[in-house]
């Protein structure tokens, strides 16, 4: 029996997805199994995906496929944090990182998932908690200055200890992998998904400290707002969601398998070379 009854789909705001839904629809005829998708998305586009909300959606969902890019893939799994139910990520468009196939592959790709031939590459999430609100990051929490007020000024407090006091114009917190995203830009290592780590990295740091800071999983992370810091936004996966002042802080845990990503070969990597364009060592000599 295959392992696919319902699928559920996560589409891209803007780019055009209906290539991918139709040949999801088809595949999905010929195997009897039913097709899920949010309303305000399947609704602008001529399909037969089932519209359900979102509680429905990864209740009912056997393979979630979140069609874009990595902002979309990253939606996804917040969708499923802390659910059993894989990913799969099509490219529509840029080459992503999360993303494991193109739309010419999906047919074949969701087949191959039906019969149980793929692995599971699971990856951590960061949670806080902002303004009374739980948040859940798949690539970072950042606190980052608003123009015009200031440089963001924050003590890091790994394990309840007082570590470093940095001024910089962000503090990231991100996860492995969000390891190849603003923590990169920052400066911060390459990390492999497989290393269930927590990076505190400072991007352009005005401080004589401006390393990556490496914690173990079991280890959390407390963000404290100086008082010679400015008002600084609370970004989650890029998204802002609060402002924090001075004597503010937030703190940051681990989530660990938060999300299982569909894998069919290809490796990190691969990806990451595609990605960033690495095209070897320099020379010597």
């Amino acid at each position: 029996m295959g392992m696919i009854g319902t699928v559920g789909l996560v589409l891209h705001p803007q780019r055009d997805s209906k290539k991918a839904i139709d040949t999801i629809l088809r595949w999905a005829a010929d195997k009897g199994a039913t097709v899920l998708g949010l309303p305000e998305e399947v609704g602008r586009i001529d399909c037969s995906a089932v519209p359900v909300d979102a509680v429905a959606l990864v209740e009912r969902a056997d393979l979630l496929v979140g069609l874009g890019g990595d902002g979309t893939m990253l939606r996804t799994m917040r969708l499923l944090a802390g659910r059993p139910t894989p990913i799969l990520g099509v490219n529509l468009g840029k080459l992503g990182f999360l993303a494991e196939i193109d739309v010419d592959e999906l047919a074949g790709t969701l087949s191959a998932i039906d019969r149980h031939e793929y692995t599971i590459e699971p990856r951590m999430a960061v949670k806080s908690v902002v303004a009374g609100v739980a948040v859940t990051a798949f690539n970072d929490i950042a606190l980052v200055r608003i123009p015009g007020e200031g440089l963001a000024a924050v003590s890091v407090r790994p394990s309840g200890s007082s570590f470093v006091s940095l001024s910089a114009d962000a503090v990231i917190v991100s996860t492995s992998t969000g390891s190849t995203a603003y923590s990169f830009s920052a400066g911060g290592p390459i990390v492999s998904p497989r290393v269930e780590a927590i990076l505190v990295v400072p991007a352009a740091a005005h401080s004589s400290f401006n390393r990556a800071l490496v914690l173990g999983a079991d280890e959390e992370v407390t963000l404290e707002v100086l008082p010679t810091s400015g008002r600084l936004a609370v970004e989650v996966d890029g998204r802002v969601v609060g402002h924090l002042c001075s004597g503010d802080s937030v703190t940051v845990t681990a989530w660990p398998g938060a999300a299982k990503v569909v894998r069919l070969g290809t490796t990190f990597y691969e990806r990451a070379r595609r990605k960033l364009r690495v095209d070897g060592s320099a020379e010597v000599g």
